[in-house]
């Protein structure tokens, strides 16, 4: 048998190739080990007070304790989300800038807006859904109306006069109401404003007939009798909820909506400093805090992967936008 030894040149290359292969594992693992060496900017686009704000600072919070660094949560309202998340996209991809991401902004605005300022699919990395579950209808109390049956007859005897808020054109609780409006038969007038919270003051004052809103926003008003809910947009009953029907049940078949919010990266956001933060806040979601504060509003904590999350994205922005298009929805 006759030993072949590389020859110098090979195996010089050879050598090489092992000591760079080491060295971006090494790299690699100090670029994780170095990360978080300052403070997190957490982009909510959005106002204070709304669903994803709430989401976003209940997150931050404990986030904050995992990685031993401050995580601070900054509003950038406007344009349906559009502002906040295009200026998340285009930040430095150093994983000191992170954004909460919702149906609004990944999978109704690009189909609305003709440039929303970002590609929903290629500028961000997902890492993980921060909640999932069915939105609530509810009316100000002084109202005439306690059942769905009975907003929709209202609304068909005022056609256009009855109005329903939501955070901003192009959020998910407009695309709820304007999807509800046509499965019942009725003309609602839509009243965006520059965030959940606000419309929600507003549907207390009366200035504004309902909304199609999400439980951390509507259910402690639900509770304090200031807002009467007529029905959640799941497919069954929460229970939390348990004497308000579905909208199916109460009358409109068919209507079905799931609202959820997620946290993302840039896209090009070192793989490490990615991995870091999908372990973390997959800590903090199972812990039993997270499980309790979820499910005191009716909400599924969101434990699938980053690529399942990935896809549910990309499946969502087909259906809404076959949707959206089939419905002639447009930003006004």
């Amino acid at each position: 048998m006759r030993l072949v030894y590389p020859t110098t040149s090979a195996f010089a290359t050879v050598l090489a190739a092992v000591i760079a292969l080491s060295q971006g594992h090494s790299a690699s693992h100090a670029q994780e080990r170095a990360w978080p060496a300052k403070p997190i900017r957490l982009i909510v686009p959005g106002g204070a007070g709304g669903v994803v704000d709430i989401r976003a600072r209940w997150l931050a919070e404990r986030l904050a304790q995992r990685l031993d660094q401050t995580v601070y949560v900054e509003n950038l309202p406007g344009a349906g989300g559009n502002l906040g998340t295009a200026q998340a996209a285009h930040a430095a991809p150093d994983g000191y800038t992170l954004a909460m991401i919702h149906q609004g902004t990944m999978t109704i605005n690009p189909h609305l807006y003709g440039r929303p300022g970002y590609d929903p699919l290629k500028d961000f990395a997902p890492i993980a859904r921060i909640g999932a579950g069915p939105l609530v209808l509810a009316v100000n109390s002084a109202l005439p109306v306690t059942s769905v049956a009975q907003l929709v007859a209202l609304a068909k005897e005022r056609p256009g006069q009855l109005t329903f808020g939501s955070p901003g054109i192009g959020t998910p609780p407009h695309l709820a109401g304007e999807i509800f409006q046509r499965a019942a038969g009725i003309r609602l007038t839509h009243v965006p404003y520059r965030g959940g919270a606000q419309a929600v003051s507003d549907l207390i004052g009366g200035q504004i007939s309902m909304s199609i809103e999400g439980t951390n926003v509507q259910l402690p008003f639900v509770r304090s009798g200031q807002l009467r809910a007529l029905a959640v947009t799941g497919p069954r009953r929460l229970d939390i909820l348990p004497d308000v029907p579905t909208v199916a049940e109460a009358g409109v078949a068919g209507y079905e909506f799931i609202g959820w919010v997620g946290i993302a990266a840039p896209a090009a956001t070192a793989q490490p400093i990615v991995d870091r933060l999908q372990r973390e806040i997959a800590a903090v979601l199972a812990s039993q805090q997270a499980r309790d504060w979820f499910a005191s509003y009716g909400l599924d904590r969101g434990e699938d992967s980053p690529k399942a999350f990935a896809e549910q994205i990309r499946a969502e922005y087909t259906l809404f936008g076959r949707l959206i298009h089939a419905a002639g929805i447009k930003v006004e």
